[in-house]
């Protein structure tokens, strides 16, 4: 038996995997009263539910949620950390004096300025750090620089420019008199780190990066700061047919995989011991490490659902209300949960289910029950306010008289909004081929905040007031940007033509042989 890990990006990514293989009476009284504080503490926290939570709040959609409304439900929910990947205005501005402390990322490309140029660093810090700490109160701990920057994918795109990017964002930090309160960390795919002996004990970091690697993990540690490294074991379970499915989850079901004295039960302790191994190979034993990432998604692949989503966010939880660590390391992380609500305007070039991440829906509804310790139930986005309660779909009377105009129709609807659940195997995958194109129709309307011209597909298509749902397919309403009085951008999604016109294709297909 084997067991492979897999390393997964937000980016377009690569599959990356190894093999582990089976097979004096005061200081006793203060060690009395220190055991007697750390259980009080314990029971105060399972008294109390989930304190200490932490996500990442993802910007990529189309109608998202106003940012007073988000920070309500990062608060509502027990949320006191958040992680964004760029330094959007709304969000900054929105979690001043919320009590949430914030991680700012700054994306990949724009390295290459900060790398070379102090003054753009200076700036940088001066816009989106000391401006928003001064004038709004927000709690800004992290400036995260780049994310997942030396992927195998991006050929050394950004290995001559993220620690110098990173030296200058440090650099400009202590001279706006932050250096002591905000760190810097970077991001991390764990496709940084390998093992050759197939255990997490043989771990060490990949050779083309590894003096790199140690640089930047010794400058970080010298000022202060953290490395962040992101896990899916999602991804383990999907690239890989041989995956033993219960290694990915926390329920110790799986067939162990033992390394010396140590007995790994599932992927993620495995993963994160391995960077543990690596660290402590190279002299940082002690070096502090989060968890940027890590989560399931919902949709859009045969093991990604709400059953699977639900018992390893539950297990997660679990683990993290009981403070738990991994075999290596016993006091637990700081976890970013992976992510708060799905972004239908993300990328779907790794795969579809990219923008079903979320523990909720895009509208900050709940997916699935979760337990957030004591018996705290998510608590759902309030005050959200839709489009009307109308839909666009295929008119009853359409037929399929010209089937090229049907395909151009479905095409441009795909092109425009997101078709992703209506894959096959996802959500939306059992409807009759009538559905099917009126899902298409729907999201772009949708999409398209309901304009009237967005119901004109070559006269197939029509403005309904019945709800065509049909669990456990939604078909959405929007967000009524205008109502909450948001200018958005991007208001078109991020296709992945190649694989929503194939979806489009198969339509027109089931719709050529079921509609007469």
């Amino acid at each position: 038996m084997y067991v492979a890990l897999n390393f997964k990006t937000r980016h377009p990514r690569t599959t990356n995997f190894f093999l582990f293989s089976d097979s004096d009476c005061s200081l006793k009284e203060m060690g009395r009263f220190r055991l007697f504080w750390l259980l009080f503490v314990w029971v105060l926290g399972i008294e109390r539910g989930v304190s200490g939570l932490a996500c990442n709040w993802g910007l990529q959609s189309t109608h998202p949620l106003p940012p007073n409304i988000m920070v309500k439900l990062l608060k509502d929910n027990g949320f006191d950390k958040v992680k964004l990947f760029e330094a959007d205005p709304g969000a900054l501005k929105a979690l001043g004096k919320s009590g949430i402390q914030v991680m700012v990322g700054i994306p990949n490309d724009m390295l290459a300025s900060l790398a070379g140029s102090a003054g753009n660093a200076e700036a940088w810090v001066q816009q989106n750090v000391s401006n928003y700490i001064s004038k709004y109160g927000t709690d800004i701990r992290f400036v995260a620089i780049g994310n997942e920057p030396f992927l195998h994918s991006y050929k050394d795109m950004f290995t001559q420019t993220t620690l110098p990017a990173l030296q200058n964002i440090q650099a400009a930090l202590g001279k706006a008199g932050l250096g002591k309160k905000v760190k810097t960390t970077v991001p991390l795919n764990a496709d940084v780190y390998q093992t050759d002996s197939g255990l997490p004990s043989g771990g060490d970091f990949r050779p083309d990066i590894r003096d790199l690697m140690l640089k930047i993990i010794k400058f970080i540690q010298d000022n202060g700061g953290i490395l962040t490294i992101n896990i899916y074991p999602f991804l383990s379970l999907q690239a890989d047919p041989n995956f033993p499915k219960e290694f990915a989850f926390f329920n110790n079901k799986a067939n162990p995989v033992v390394d010396g004295p140590i007995v790994y039960t599932n992927v993620y302790d495995a993963n994160f011991d391995t960077l543990i191994s690596a660290l402590e190979k190279n002299g940082f034993g002690q070096m502090p490490v989060v968890i940027g990432e890590v989560g399931w998604p919902t949709d859009c692949d045969p093991n990604a659902n709400i059953d699977n989503a639900r018992r390893f966010n539950q297990g997660l939880l679990d683990r993290i209300i009981r403070g738990q660590g991994t075999p290596k390391r016993r006091a637990p992380p700081d976890v970013y949960i992976f992510s708060l609500i799905d972004e239908d305007n993300k990328s779907v070039e790794p795969g579809n289910f990219e923008r079903h991440w979320g523990i909720f829906n895009y509208d900050g509804s709940i997916k699935y029950p979760l337990d957030l310790g004591k018996g705290k139930a998510l608590t759902q986005a309030k005050g959200v306010k839709y489009l009307a309660r109308q839909w666009c779909v295929l008119s009853p009377s359409a037929g399929v008289s010209d089937p090229n105009a049907l395909a151009q129709s479905i095409s441009q609807a795909c092109q425009y909004a997101d078709c992703t659940s209506i894959g096959p195997g996802s959500s939306c995958s059992n409807l009759d081929p009538q559905r099917n194109a009126s899902y298409a129709f729907n999201m772009y309307y949708q999409t398209m905040d309901q304009r009237k011209d967005a119901c004109s597909f070559n006269n197939l298509s029509t403005v309904t007031t019945v709800d065509p749902s049909q669990p456990p397919c939604r078909f959405e309403i929007m967000i009524d940007i205008g109502k909450h009085e948001l200018s958005v951008s991007n208001k078109v999604p991020a296709a992945g033509f190649g694989s929503l016109l194939l979806v489009s294709l198969m339509l027109v297909l089931g719709l050529a042989n079921g509609v007469h």
